[in-house]
C-alpha cells in the first residue's frame, strides 16, 4: 500500500477550515442576538449591548490563561477543549431561553467566548505548521476567507428564524397586559 492510500480521511487544513468557519458563525450571531435579546428579556440599550460586551471580554480576559492551557494541553487538544467550552455555553442558552435570564444569557456569551479564545489561540499557529512554511501566509488568508463567509450566513440564518416579524411583536407588546405580554415573550424565547 503506497503512503497515499495509507493516508484516509479527512486532511487537517480541511477541519481547521471548518473551525475557522465556526469561529465567524458563532462570532457574527451577537449582530442578531443583539435585537433579539432586547426584545425576549426586555432590555434597555445598555443591556443590549452588554451581549456582545460579554463575549468579546472573554477574548481580553483568556487570551494569556488560553496561551497557558495550550502549553499544557498542545494545540490538538487545545482546539478540541474549545470546542467543549463553546458547547458548554451555547447548552446555557437552553436554560437561558426557557426562563429568559437575561444574566444567564450573558455567561453562556461569556464562556462560549472563552472557548473562542482557546480554539483560536490554537488554530491560528496550527494552520502555519500543516504546510511549508511559505505558504503560511495563504493558508492564514483561506482560513480568514471561510470566517468570513461564516460571518456573512449567520446574521442571515439566525435573523430569518428568530428575528421574522419582530418590528410586528413590538407594536403588539406595547398593547398588551403583563400576562399577555410574558406569554408572548415566553413563546418568543422558546424557539421550538
Amino acid at each position: 500500500m503506497g503512503e497515499n492510500e495509507a493516508k484516509k480521511g479527512i486532511s487537517p487544513i480541511y477541519i481547521i477550515g471548518a473551525l475557522f468557519f465556526v469561529f465567524g458563525f458563532i462570532t457574527w450571531l451577537n449582530s442578531v442576538l443583539i435585537p433579539y435579546l432586547k426584545i425576549a428579556c426586555q432590555l434597555n440599550n445598555f443591556e443590549s449591548y452588554l451581549v456582545a460586551f460579554s463575549f468579546y471580554i472573554a477574548y481580553l480576559v483568556m487570551a494569556i490563561p488560553s496561551s497557558w492551557v495550550l502549553s499544557k494541553t498542545g494545540f490538538k487538544n487545545g482546539m478540541s477543549l474549545g470546542l467543549m467550552i463553546i458547547a458548554f455555553g451555547a447548552l446555557i442558552f437552553i436554560p437561558a431561553a426557557l426562563t429568559r435570564m437575561y444574566w444567564l444569557f450573558l455567561t453562556g456569551l461569556f464562556i462560549q467566548g472563552t472557548g473562542l479564545a482557546v480554539l483560536q489561540t490554537a488554530s491560528n499557529p496550527y494552520i502555519t505548521i500543516l504546510g511549508p512554511i511559505e505558504s503560511a501566509a495563504k493558508r492564514i488568508s483561506i482560513m480568514g476567507i471561510c470566517n468570513k463567509v461564516a460571518g456573512a450566513l449567520a446574521p442571515i440564518v439566525l435573523g430569518a428564524v428568530t428575528l421574522k416579524d419582530a418590528d410586528a411583536l413590538n407594536i403588539r407588546l406595547l398593547s398588551m397586559s403583563v400576562a399577555d405580554k410574558r406569554i408572548e415573550l415566553d413563546t418568543l424565547a422558546d424557539l421550538s
